[in-house]
């Protein structure tokens, strides 16, 4: 059987499984429509978006980083936003989350147009949405209709660690209704993603006590690495892409292309490429057109995890603080 036709039954059984051929639970495709008379709502959190892409195009990356942090943690309902001790915001994986402001001038642009029914949870999946499609990806609708959550809690903030095994994380994905092919997908966030020398330099120096690199990671991009970004007895804990320079600002599959050549930043990200399970989903990414579309489809999904609708829990008038 030919590759394309493999993939179009593999796309079609993916569709299915990803859920997304109706609305998840209340929420609804242009759920705002109606509901702020004659304002656009999705219209009105895209040009903010925008404005903030072309003078920060790490934004991407941030909002996408955002998204999952908070629907990882008792679902997309924007508890990671609330400030204060203790909150989700303080938990060692939160602290290097950043774009709160953008959500702040999103949340402040909406009020103005349509005060109090645009919920915090909402805007940071639109805003998402958007930046990922001013990156390079395809045009996606998402659905609307979120409601803000009051509790937000360090303790809860439970999230996959850059080491952690593919089983391991097969099973923390399961535990939030998506599965491998999910994983797979919504890891490929990475190809906008950067991390810092110091999450990555036991790999390059020290691989688990041996003295010596990861044998996993190709020597040569071990060599441009050390010598290039992250010097062993650097003071500057530099930033590393997830994906080549030259790729790392735009949504592509080059990410999955990199795992094949061993070139894999993050533990997880390379374990994607080495295990049975997951190699072959990898393969098909890097070597067809499929990840644009599946990846909108897999953000879609991330978006109804345990989101709170209805009656259920607040719209907040400042989405760092609970009303």
């Amino acid at each position: 059987m030919k590759l394309s036709k493999l993939s179009a039954i593999i796309v079609a059984l993916i569709v299915v499984d990803l859920g997304i051929l109706g609305c998840q639970g209340q929420l609804q495709y242009g759920y705002y429509k109606g509901k702020c008379g004659t304002k656009d709502v999705e219209a009105i959190i895209q040009a903010v978006v925008r404005s903030r892409f072309f003078s920060d195009r790490k934004i991407v990356a941030a909002l996408l980083r955002m998204q999952f942090h908070d629907c990882f943690v008792k679902g997309c309902d924007a508890s990671i936003l609330i400030d204060g001790p203790f909150t989700e915001k303080t938990a060692p994986p939160n602290l290097s989350v950043f774009g709160y402001d953008l959500i702040d001038q999103i949340k402040a642009a909406v009020e103005l147009a349509c005060p109090g029914v645009v919920s915090c949870a909402d805007i940071i999946i639109a805003a998402t949405r958007d930046a990922v499609v001013l990156a390079g990806g395809l045009p996606f609708q998402v659905q609307l209709g979120r409601r803000d959550g009051t509790v937000s809690l360090a303790s809860l903030a439970n999230l996959p660690p850059p080491d952690i095994s593919v089983p391991q994380s097969i099973q923390a994905f399961q535990s939030k209704g998506l599965n491998a092919f999910d994983m797979v997908l919504l890891l490929g966030g990475h190809t906008v993603g950067v991390t810092h020398c110091s999450f990555i330099k036991n790999r390059l120096y020290d691989y688990r006590g041996s003295g010596k690199p990861d044998p996993t990671m190709n020597p040569i991009y071990v060599q441009i690495l050390r010598y290039m970004v992250c010097p062993r007895f650097s003071t500057t804990d530099n930033s590393v892409f997830l994906d080549d320079p030259w790729s790392a600002l735009r949504v592509d599959n080059n990410f999955y292309k990199q795992l094949l050549q061993n070139k894999g930043i993050l533990p997880i990200d390379q374990a994607l490429a080495s295990d049975w399970s997951t190699r072959w989903i990898v393969q098909l990414l890097a070597n067809t057109n499929l990840f644009p579309r599946l990846f909108n489809q897999a953000l879609v999904k991330l978006g109804a995890v345990q989101v709170l609708t209805g009656n259920q829990g607040q719209i907040r008038k400042n989405c760092r603080r609970v009303n």
